[in-house]
């Protein structure tokens, strides 16, 4: 089926009018202070445990069946290889390019989540329910798709632990941002440094090298002085004490030594453990021979895998670490059993299994009694999920709105002081690059079979989820993990995205309805 350039323009464009009246809708309102932020986290919850729930069962049951449940499998790999490279974009981009030091993990989030939840239900809704799809058939299966991406975002976020990247861009000292784009500017000095040393080499294998070597070819007056970037090297020294030296009683090392080395006498370890957290502290008290202690702890948060001090006795170790595992295996399992990814869970053995597919929807060759009304006896179920599912799209693109109105826009003078490279390239990451290896991907899986060529809503779903912004839930984590309710540095991250989207979003939409017809 060939289209014209101006309907093909304006079945691209027309999800993104009604995608865009509900986000201006939410900005607006929490703009006016109508719609603040309790409200909106009130939203959210009622999203997320209800609507969207209702949404995910109403469409998977009637859409899913033997015959193509085994698009599952291309639907998982498409969304774990889309987050693995957003991932890798990230991570190069922060080699290259400083970031802020509370912002330097929640990069990695941001590259590697995207929003895959109200923004592509709302256009794959809309452009699958006309034509050249075929209507609420194919609008039915493609949200049952998206429940792929929405499961693998959820399992990948919260169980396995992606979120604890944004936790732990706020542990720690605060670095101010000069010291970090000095940091930035001498390691990238260094890299075309040794770049431009490999080169030489390459093509005069017969010149003299350099006697510098990175990164000690950096000048002395160029290095930073902050603590964070002090290189120190040990050495060890002997000193003899005399009466004009003063030893520290401060709980640290003597810098005077005997001349014979120090030896330490024993070592003793302690566990504080909070059960109802989840969280460990080991301390370490070594007592020298000359009385003296030095004291040192480490924390194990639940869910992170920590060394233990090998000079623990075997059994203790081993009591510590099935504390651990216990206490992350729980974490795991609690994280996973959200009312979303139950309903996933649960709405797939009844699509598959005709005799309780038959309770909610006719299954032809399959009997069942039906009620009253000559319906299957629970498919009042599936009205009530319709029903409230319906909600599901335009509440979460209103809540997009609000999150949208609640970022700092940076003013004018504050604009030199943002990480625009970082910021930039991620955009181009996310919106620009990644459709383009979205389209690569998909075409390549279809070419060896793994995406079947035939099931055209399968291949728009894959191919349109390569072009998502970060995902804002990255802000509610930011709010909670930051301790301040703040997400000053995330917010020019996600600006140039969202406006970014429409143009890409479109000219993909228009590629791939050009492809697949």
């Amino acid at each position: 089926m060939m289209l014209s350039a101006g309907k093909l323009i304006w079945i691209s464009c027309r999800p993104l009018l009604r995608l865009i009246f509900c986000v201006s809708s939410g900005f607006a309102i929490a703009k006016a202070d109508i719609f603040p932020a309790v409200a909106a986290a009130g939203a959210g919850q009622i999203l997320l445990n209800i609507t969207l729930p209702c949404l995910m069962f109403s469409k998977i049951v009637p859409a899913f069946t033997s015959q193509n449940i085994s698009a599952l499998g291309p639907l998982v790999l498409v969304a774990v290889l889309y987050e693995l490279l957003g991932i890798v974009f990230a991570f190069i981009i922060k080699q290259f390019f400083w970031v802020p030091h509370r912002f330097r993990y929640g990069i990695i989030v941001a590259g590697g989540w995207g929003n895959v939840g109200d923004i592509p239900t709302s256009v794959i809704m809309s452009v699958t329910g006309a034509i050249p799809f075929r209507g609420v058939e194919d609008q039915n299966l493609a949200v049952a798709y998206i429940s792929a991406f929405i499961l693998v975002f959820m399992v990948t976020l919260f169980p396995f632990g992606g979120h604890k990247w944004v936790a732990w861009d706020f542990e720690g000292p605060d670095v101010e941002p000069e010291e970090v784009r000095e940091i930035m500017r001498l390691k990238r000095k260094a890299f075309f440094h040794s770049f431009g040393r490999l080169w030489r080499k390459k093509v005069d294998k017969k010149g003299r090298e350099p006697d510098l070597d990175v990164p000690g070819d950096i000048p002395e007056k160029e290095r930073p002085t902050g603590t964070i970037v002090q290189r120190m090297r040990q050495k060890h020294v002997s000193f003899v004490d005399d009466s004009s030296t003063t030893v520290p009683t401060e709980g640290i090392m003597s810098p005077v030594c005997s001349q014979s080395p120090t030896e330490t006498n024993y070592q003793t370890y302690s566990l504080e453990a909070d059960s109802r957290e989840g969280n460990a502290t080991i301390t370490r008290v070594d007592t020298l021979s000359n009385g003296y202690q030095t004291v040192s702890q480490s924390g194990i948060t639940k869910g992170v895998a920590e060394v233990l001090p090998t000079h623990l006795p075997r059994a203790r170790k081993a009591s510590y670490s099935r504390y651990i595992n216990r206490e992350t295996v729980l974490e795991f399992f609690k994280a996973l059993l959200t009312p979303s990814s139950i309903t996933i869970l649960v709405s797939f053995p009844i699509a598959l299994i005709p005799k309780l597919k038959a309770l909610f929807v006719e299954v032809p060759g399959t009997y069942m009694p039906s009620a009253p009304d000559g319906q299957p006896p629970l498919a009042f179920v599936l009205d009530a999920t319709s029903f409230v599912g319906a909600a599901s799209v335009p509440l979460g693109l209103v809540c997009l709105g609000s999150s949208l109105a609640r970022l700092s826009m940076p003013r004018k003078g504050e604009w030199k002081n943002l990480p625009m490279g970082a910021i930039v390239w991620l955009s181009v990451a996310k919106i620009i690059f990644m459709p383009v290896l979205g389209v690569l991907i998909c075409e390549g899986l279809t070419k060896v079979g793994v995406i079947s060529k035939d099931d055209k809503v399968l291949r728009f779903v894959c191919i349109f989820f390569s072009c998502l912004p970060t995902a804002t839930v990255h802000v509610l984590l930011t709010q909670v993990y930051s301790g301040t309710g703040s997400a000053e540095h995330l917010s020019p991250f996600l600006i140039p995205q969202y406006i970014l989207m429409f143009i890409s979003m479109t000219a993909l939409t228009a590629y791939t309805i050009q492809l697949l017809f």
